[in-house]
């Protein structure tokens, strides 16, 4: 099994949450974040004054899949979550050993 996570632009979710429905994509779970990457943020104005935005809204989503699923799940968040500009964001992939059914204790191993 591995987690994937997207850190994405907040205005994609729904999309991507479309495109992991259309790869059968049981759950996934998604946060609202704060964070920079080579977007490095802008200026904004408010009441008169200008000040620096420098972490930027963005979503997290994190799913966990079969092995074999991982380049679709990948292929399905970066054809939904891509704009072509700076900050569409990023997929990370981590190896997850084993989960656990909090209610009924059941375990999945890898």
């Amino acid at each position: 099994m591995k987690l994937v996570k997207a850190i994405v632009r907040p205005n994609k979710v729904d999309e991507i949450k479309d495109a992991l429905a259309a790869c059968n994509v049981g759950g996934m779970t998604v946060t609202e974040v704060r964070g920079h990457g080579r977007q490095r943020g802008h200026s904004a104005v408010y009441r008169g004054r200008e000040y620096e935005v420098s972490l930027l809204p963005k979503m997290k989503i994190e799913t966990v899949v079969p092995d074999d699923m991982v380049e679709d799940v990948i292929n399905a968040i970066m054809s939904a979550a891509r704009t072509g500009e700076i900050g569409d964001g990023r997929v990370f992939v981590i190896p997850v050993e084993e989960s656990r059914n909090i209610r009924t204790g059941e375990r999945d191993v890898v």
